[in-house]
């Protein structure tokens, strides 16, 4: 279900109206009272972003000195409102200057009430993309005077721009290097038992494009995914050749892949926008290769000694290396003392987080590492709660590595004036949430 917003206030902090804009008219003007009253004088504006008042629903989020309160009152999507309000809010950043705060809305109301104009038409969001707004709002906001970002240069012909097919994308780019830039950037979400078994594991995963190319070009990416193989080899008429194939779970694209052509032909095709974006998220749950297994110690000698033994080994490719390794062992609230030894890297006893904090700068794949520690408790009369233990976490980030397997097989790149393009791949796995039961 869409936002379906009544109204959309901008609040500083003290509860003063600074724009509001009414979308529909099944709320009444005096709805920001409601809130000011029941939300903001009763200081629970950090205990949960959504409150029902009456028949109404209030959405709000703080950006710098501002609140930004979306008035809904029938059944809405909080996510999808919430999505909302941190586009608008990137899109009123990207024509003030990159500042976005209570000086920057009153030196710029009316350019701001006709971007909400445009950007909601009664209640339902419509298209925020700066680049393509900015075709036909020409209107320079006034610019914070800390702000370094040079301004933009109108676009011409931007009825052409905003009525065609391709709106994410203006003609008439060009480069004198034509490049593009793909990272596969995934996070890895493990959560494995003292004894190395796996009870839970996902990757999630993005894939980041960079974009410097000339004119309007035609992109087709290929990837080692089990469906676009098959119904490759299906189209051409011939077995599909032998290698790892994975199975890629809730796939989500940017407006620009041609959604038609990947369902008939499972091909990943599509005009780029110019620049940085994000061309597509994805989810795995089988055949995950882990970077890293952990088997850890913990034996707790009586009321006031622990000893702990912790050993990490790498499971990628010998010639790659694991980055910016960070090890949290954790240890009693009681402890007093600690002596460990590590043989790679540096390790601490962290008061503050309760734990022995283990970093190694790079880590070699294929290769273990062990943190030996002994540990003195504080000694209490009161008798000892037993300690509830909480599981070892990591942090880390592998270059040229995918726990998914996921592999780019070709990135080809059409322009009808047939120039020739340089690609970059580059992937990279880092730890989500790493957790090893003690």
């Amino acid at each position: 279900m869409p936002v379906a917003a009544s109204a959309i206030y901008f609040l500083n902090l003290r509860g003063d109206v600074l724009i509001n804009r009414l979308y529909r008219d099944d709320v009444g003007g005096n709805m920001v009272d409601a809130f000011r009253l029941h939300i903001m004088q009763t200081k629970e504006l950090g205990t949960c972003p959504v409150r029902q008042i009456g028949g109404c629903s209030f959405f709000y989020m703080r950006i710098s000195n501002v609140y930004i309160v979306i008035v809904v009152s029938s059944n809405a999507n909080v996510a999808c409102a919430f999505k909302f309000v941190v586009e608008a809010v990137n899109l009123f950043k990207s024509y003030f200057g990159g500042a976005f705060d209570e000086d920057a809305i009153r030196n710029n109301f009316v350019l701001i009430y006709e971007l909400l104009d445009e950007i909601m038409d009664f209640g339902y969001p419509q298209n925020l993309s700066p680049e393509m707004l900015k075709l036909y709002i020409t209107q320079e906001g006034v610019r914070s005077p800390f702000s370094s970002k040079p301004t933009d240069k109108p676009v011409p012909n931007a009825t052409l721009q905003v009525t065609g097919a391709v709106g994410w994308r203006r003609e008439g780019l060009s480069y004198k290097k034509n490049e593009v830039f793909l990272d596969i950037v995934e996070s890895v979400n493990l959560l494995m038992s003292s004894k190395g078994s796996v009870l839970r594991c996902d990757v999630t995963g993005k894939i980041l494009m960079k974009c410097f190319l000339s004119g309007m070009p035609d992109l087709k990416l290929g990837l080692n995914d089990k469906i676009g193989l098959e119904k490759e080899a299906e189209l051409k008429s011939r077995p599909t050749k032998s290698g790892k194939t994975i199975e890629l779970d809730d796939v989500t694209f940017h407006q620009c892949v041609n959604l038609t052509r990947f369902n008939s032909e499972k091909t990943v095709s599509f005009v780029p926008p110019d620049g940085e974006f994000e061309l597509m998220k994805y989810r795995i749950t089988e055949g995950v290769n882990l970077p890293f297994r952990v088997l850890p110690t913990i034996k707790e000698l009586g009321r006031t000694r622990m000893e702990v033994n912790v050993k990490v080994k790498s499971v990628f490719g010998a010639k790659m290396f694991a980055l910016g390794v960070v090890i949290k062992v954790p240890v009693p609230k009681q402890t007093a003392k600690t002596s460990v030894q590590v043989t790679s890297g540096r390790a601490k006893y962290n008061a503050s987080m309760d734990c022995l904090m283990w970093k190694i700068r790079k880590f070699p794949g294929q290769t273990e590492s062990t943190l030996s520690a002994e540990v003195e408790l504080i000694s209490t009369i009161v008798e000892k709660k037993s300690w509830t233990r909480p599981p070892i976490q990591m942090e880390f980030q592998v270059p040229m590595f995918t726990a998914s397997g996921l592999r780019v097989r070709f990135l080809k790149v059409w322009e009808k004036s047939g120039y020739n393009t340089v690609e970059w791949v580059r992937y990279i796995t880092k730890a989500g949430s790493y957790e090893i039961r003690c």
